[in-house]
């Protein structure tokens, strides 16, 4: 089931015990009678505390957000890491280096989509793999046989820190230890308001950004919110629940796995071909992937007369080729986009299709290659640090 964050979803709410999933131990900072909350990886985050979402945006843009979010890091630690690692994920492990984080699938036996998520490698015997939604840790449990592995939550919350006033908090918050020389995809230990905390230049908008990795029982995580939101203060900083995270990352073409791709899709067919390493020998799903064709299936849409939806049917003469698996309205292309899932990998972008929403109205839409703009990535990796003009 896909974790869908589109402004219906505010209404399609249920009451459940609140001790069912886990709670977020900055709770105390970011409640709010208005707040709608989602479930992911078995943790409650907010959907909305009823801001305004385009304001936020505009915030993220131009200033920075903190976003308490959902995604969990597991612990995967012992001598057998590594051949661990190699057989359930689909990049190359024995080269990464300490401190370093790629981006990585796990795939199933026949090729689809399990999970994605960031490696991290601390040493040659313990790595994080911070998790998107679904159930990874029963998953690499299933597989650790024969395997000199421990697999460990480390109950570690993350904060997202992201927009380009981003450098300038972390390096207050960090009394100068975090700047610009702290590359893309990086990460290490820091000491910020008195606490030893891991943190990463990444995050999930394609804004510049930071994730800060909470140490357990070990950190006084209302201590560490408002160290870093006194911090952000002097910036314009503000809290944000995750709409406007939502609309940015939809934007910069970061997927939702269970909502954008999942197990009944290859990586080839989501356009993540360069994150599998089909020659560093076997791991689960490699046998299928090399009898599947390369061809993509994934790609966005844009329209200009509504928003497509998840659910909306594409169309192109009297067949239905394709539909929305996530739709937004982008403040900055002043357009209706979303992801739209092909059913035969074709060259889709350039094609003027027709767009069928829910609601049974017909648009026109484009296709077009991912992400919808800043396509060599200079935002995020600091090379564009232009502050873009509000509407």
């Amino acid at each position: 089931m896909g974790n869908l964050q589109e402004e219906s979803d505010l209404n399609k709410t249920i009451k459940i015990s609140a001790r069912r999933f886990e709670e977020s131990p900055y709770i105390e900072r970011t409640n709010s009678p208005k707040m709608v909350r989602g479930v992911y990886a078995g943790r409650y985050f907010p959907i909305s505390i009823g801001e305004d979402p385009i304001e936020k945006y505009w915030l993220l843009r131009q200033k920075a957000l903190i976003f308490d979010v959902p995604e969990k890091p597991v612990e995967i630690s012992g001598k057998d890491a590594i051949p661990f690692l190699e057989k359930i994920l689909t990049r190359k492990i024995s080269s990464i280096k300490e401190g370093r984080g790629y981006y990585s699938l796990a795939c199933t036996p026949q090729g689809g989509i399990f999970m994605d998520g960031v490696i991290f490698k601390f040493n040659d015997n313990k790595f994080w793999y911070v998790q998107a939604d679904g159930p990874f840790e029963d998953w690499l449990l299933a597989h650790s046989e024969n395997f000199d592995v421990k697999i460990s939550d480390p109950k570690s919350r993350v904060l997202q820190i992201q927009g380009p006033a981003s450098i300038d908090i972390m390096k207050a918050a960090s009394k100068g230890n975090i700047d610009e020389s702290m590359p893309y995809f990086r990460s290490g230990f820091f000491k910020l308001g008195g606490q030893d905390l891991y943190v990463s230049r990444t995050g999930f908008t394609n804004e510049l950004g930071f994730e800060i990795y909470s140490d357990g029982d070990k950190t006084d995580h209302l201590a560490l919110w408002d160290h870093l939101m006194e911090c952000g203060k002097p910036f314009g900083m503000e809290l944000s629940s995750s709409r406007a995270m939502t609309i940015r990352r939809i934007e910069g073409g970061i997927f939702g796995n269970l909502t954008d791709i999942d197990t009944t899709m290859t990586p080839f067919e989501a356009g993540l071909e360069f994150f599998v390493n089909m020659d560093k020998g076997d791991f689960i799903g490699r046998e299928a992937l090399s009898k599947k064709n390369k061809g993509t299936c994934l790609f966005g849409v844009t329209c200009e007369t509504d928003t497509p939806t998840s659910g909306s049917k594409v169309i192109e003469g009297d067949n239905v080729v394709g539909h929305i698996t996530a739709g937004v309205p982008s403040p900055t292309l002043k357009l209706g986009i979303g992801y739209v899932r092909f059913y035969e990998p074709k060259e889709w972008p350039g094609k003027k299709l027709k767009l069928e929403l829910p609601n049974g109205t017909i648009h026109d839409c484009n296709v077009v290659k991912l992400p919808f703009f800043d396509h060599e990535k200079k935002i995020v990796k600091g090379i564009d640090r232009t502050i873009p003009n509000k509407p």
